[in-house]
């Protein structure tokens, strides 16, 4: 398996240097640059994920979640670089038009493991097919933003520690605003 290298950062996102995957992501980690999707539609649906992950596993999640990676060609990837490739590989995605909304801080653990992110909020809207990886998810599925919203309020330990923080960025944007 080859060592992914990520951005370690600051709490504003200023790129600090470049860490393995593995030293952001155990004991307390070391705080890094992180991207979480949300694909909607034209119904006014978004896209939810119950990921397979080896911590914080089968919990709904936004579309997808990812770093950007740093490149082999000594380039880093750009956060619409890597948020199409984390949707191309979980989804069979292409050709979407991404915006950045925004960022936050989180920190999650459970025992050694954690997320220690700055994290970029990336929407797009999608009408086409999908087809889920197995091996990134249990399933996935289609659900009209004010639902998404009302259970992630009321069933908060069913989403991932950074769906719950995503939503603040959503919300501010006036994303659930408009259907």
């Amino acid at each position: 398996m080859k060592t992914q290298v990520i951005l370690a950062c600051d709490d504003k996102g200023k790129f600090l240097e470049y860490i393995p995957k593995e030293a952001g992501h155990t004991g307390d980690g070391r705080k890094h640059l992180g991207i979480s999707v949300l694909v909607y539609n034209h119904k006014g649906q978004v896209l939810l994920q119950r990921r397979k992950h080896k911590v914080f596993d089968n919990i709904w999640d936004l579309t997808g979640a990812t770093h950007p990676l740093h490149k082999k060609d000594g380039t880093d990837e750009s956060l619409e670089e890597a948020t199409l490739r984390c949707l191309k590989r979980e989804y069979d995605i292409e050709n979407i038009k991404l915006k950045n909304l925004g960022a936050f801080n989180y920190f999650a653990k459970i025992d050694n493991i954690c997320e220690n992110e700055h994290c970029f909020m990336m929407i797009g809207e999608y009408n086409g097919p999908v087809s889920l990886d197995t091996e990134v998810g249990y399933e996935y599925k289609w659900v009209y933003k004010e639902e998404f919203l009302i259970d992630i309020k009321k069933n908060p330990n069913k989403y991932s520690a950074w769906a719950k923080e995503g939503v603040y960025i959503l919300t501010a944007s006036g994303f659930f605003d408009k259907v």
